[in-house]
């Protein structure tokens, strides 16, 4: 394909609303990233390009492999997850290309690519160009000038000219490039790729890390969020420790944003309408801990979506969705937007991050918080009334610390299980896990691996109460699912996770009881040199200051009584004859050599 650029003095006859002039950093850009980035607002497109695009490769700020480095390697997958990191060209292609080549080749092996792009926007500008006001794309004019605004401020376009088609060798390549090395040049973008044309968008995105800073450092700043969700990943020590890396990597699908836009906008289409369905989300917003899309899918307002979004017109942007007929919230709706305003930014009014902590629980007063959950009831209140709005806020919010407050209840009991080495194997099979995983009672990793008794039933049990069942119980709650956070997710299943801890606990301390008691009973047993005479009585004795009595500890009394009464007659000193033989051995002996 050719650079496709219309004649300057057509464009003017064409376009003459069009002036190629720099525009000010949008307002959709919060001030805590132009601080961040030690710029205002009369920078210019390329300066704040250069800025995020220095920041997001920047070590300091989260690039890389992270502390945890020296502990794993990247698999051939892991360069279309961090591109930017891994990815190496194939050297079996040492050739130059031109722009038309991409596809003429890729029609061949990669059809699907093709097929995709070729309905995409980018295939076809001048289509863009051509719609009426009417059509609910015609906003998409205004983005492409923005796009191509920003292109000239890096020298890309010169005055006047417009794109009519963003090719293969744009984003793989550089764009506007006509030719290409096809190793020397190839890459496969990232989001600092995207960003050169999709300016706004992407600095929204990177705001994430400079709008989200916990009052109380409940979370790292920045997170949780999408603009820093693999440095999330990579940090986490189990992530790192695991030996199976292929696994591993599963995670990293998932935490994938920081590195690149294609999780919600899929290649080679880059739908908007794909990106604005609840189903662009799902791929990683579902499962154990952190099942938004089921619980979604299963509330009355995922009911609604589901009976009545075929008529919706979902190339609306999302300002406007509601006034072209959309009747029930969307995940990009509700989480997008921000005292009215729809960005790429999706952590402006988060409150409970990933789980809910008791240092949230206790700030909840604290103003930055207040003003998020207020933000909340605004997004509540396109569709439902502000009584309504805050009844619901409040029963969530009281829901969630009641769900809270079993694992906190449940957290000091497997600590002082793990403290005082009560846990089965713990004094004699429990490895540590691999490093840089420490080992900790109930730790992220019982969930990933195992070796000997570690984890024991009470770690795992715990470590999916605090991980996963409280986690769905909160997102039941935050999105509207009933049984999410009753019987069929969420309490019911808190309530089996502490009923098994508790029972654990009261088992292993009362073997832990047992065995004092027997190992203070075999030192005595030196002292007892038959069982005859008294030996009943002592036996007796001995018996109950073991166990109790059988009224008091009942089976636990009686199975105690069996098991020491067992151990001492197998312990008992052997009587001998009067020259010293041990008449069983003796009769054995007998039997041996067929004497009487």
């Amino acid at each position: 394909m050719r650079a496709a650029y219309l004649p300057f003095a057509m464009l003017l006859s064409l376009f003459a609303w069009i002036t190629p002039v720099q525009a000010a950093i949008p307002d959709s850009v919060p001030d805590e990233t132009l601080q961040a980035l030690k710029l205002d607002r009369k920078a210019t497109p390329a300066q704040l390009h250069d800025a995020l695009s220095k920041r997001v490769h920047s070590e300091q700020d989260g690039y890389g492999k992270g502390s945890h480095a020296k502990f794993w390697e990247p698999i051939p997958m892991s360069k279309y997850l961090a591109p930017s990191l891994f990815y190496k060209a194939p050297e079996s292609l040492d050739m130059v290309v031109k722009r038309e080549d991409c596809v003429v080749c890729h029609e061949q092996i990669t059809k699907g690519h093709v097929t995709a792009w070729r309905k995409s926007l980018h295939a076809d500008l001048k289509a863009l160009l051509a719609l009426p006001e009417s059509d609910s794309r015609a906003y998409k004019k205004a983005h492409l000038t923005e796009v191509e605004d920003n292109l000239r401020s890096h020298g890309i376009l010169g005055a006047g000219e417009r794109l009519e088609q963003v090719s293969c060798i744009d984003c793989h390549m550089g764009v506007g490039k006509k030719t290409g090395h096809h190793v020397k040049d190839l890459r496969m973008p990232d989001t600092t790729v995207c960003g050169t044309c999709h300016l706004r968008q992407f600095a929204e995105r990177e705001s994430e890390r400079d709008t989200l800073t916990w009052p109380q450092d409940q979370w790292p700043a920045g997170r949780p969020s999408h603009a820093l969700d693999y440095k999330a990943n990579i940090e986490t020590a189990t992530w790192a420790a695991m030996q199976q890396r292929e696994v591993a990597e599963g995670c990293t699908m998932c935490h994938t944003n920081q590195n690149k836009c294609d999780n919600c906008h899929g290649r080679h289409e880059f739908s908007a309408v794909e990106a604005r369905k609840p189903q662009a989300c799902s791929t990683c917003h579902n499962g154990v801990d952190h099942n938004e899309f089921e619980a979604y899918m299963l509330s009355r307002h995922g009911v609604n979506y589901q009976t009545t979004s075929h008529s919706w017109d979902w190339n609306a942007p999302l300002a406007k969705a509601i006034e072209k007929g959309q009747t029930a919230p969307t995940c990009a709706f509700c989480h997008m937007e921000y005292k009215g305003e729809f960005t790429h930014n999706v952590v402006r009014k988060v409150r409970w991050g990933f789980l809910p902590f008791k240092n949230i629980a206790d700030n909840l007063g604290h103003k930055w918080f207040t003003e998020r959950r207020d933000a909340w009831q605004g997004t509540c209140q396109n569709c439902h009334s502000a009584s309504f709005a805050d009844a619901y806020l409040k029963m969530m919010d009281k829901g969630i610390i009641s769900g809270m407050e079993l694992v906190e209840e449940v957290r000091p009991v497997v600590q002082a299980l793990f403290n005082e080495k009560l846990m089965v194997g713990q004094k004699s099979n429990r490895p540590p896990p691999f490093a840089p995983e420490k080992d900790e009672a109930g730790g992220f990793f019982a969930l990933f691996m195992a070796n000997g008794n570690n984890p024991t039933i009470v770690d795992r049990t715990f470590a999916e109460m605090w991980e996963q069942h409280i986690a769905k119980h909160y997102k039941g709650l935050a999105h509207v699912h009933p049984g999410g956070f009753t019987y069929s997710e969420g309490w019911s299943q808190l309530i089996k996770s502490k009923t098994i801890i508790l029972e654990e606990n009261t088992r292993l301390r009362e073997k832990a009881d047992m065995d004092k008691r027997i190992a203070a009973l075999e030192k005595r047993g030196g002292k007892t040199s038959s069982l005859g005479g008294g030996g009943h009585s002592q036996l007796a004795a001995m018996i109950d200051e073991v166990t109790g009595t059988i009224g008091g500890g009942g089976a636990v009394a009686m199975g105690g009584l069996l098991a020491i009464s067992g151990m001492l007659m197998l312990r008992r000193p052997r009587r001998r004859d009067a020259d010293g033989a041990d008449p069983d051995t003796a009769a054995d002996g007998a039997a041996k050599d067929g004497t009487p």
